[in-house]
């Protein structure tokens, strides 16, 4: 009994952490817009002459399922301000 109570106190401080982070990352139906939306915004940059130069790197992968499992694990404003970073970029490079 007194093994399971160490046990126990010793995973206490983890939980009291990692629970914290996972009830603030995105739910997954949001995240399904997020990837739908930005697989919609990768597809206009990279179809655009002007903005396929600069729409590299991991925001700008084409693969959805990419885009879905970051946002489940970031909380919602982080995932609106990339959204919003996609947007900005792409209302540039149009002119």
């Amino acid at each position: 009994m007194l093994k399971i109570l160490l046990r126990a106190a010793m995973v206490a401080p983890a939980l009291a952490v990692l629970l914290p982070l996972a009830a603030q990352a995105a739910n997954p139906e949001f995240c399904r817009g997020y990837a739908e939306a930005a697989e919609n915004q990768v597809r206009a940059a990279l179809s655009n002459p002007a903005c396929a130069p600069g729409a590299r790197g991991a925001r700008w992968t084409p693969e959805r399922r990419v885009h879905f499992d970051w946002c489940l694990t970031q909380p919602v404003p982080a995932v609106e301000g990339e959204r919003g970073a996609r947007t900005a970029y792409l209302r540039g490079c149009r002119g």
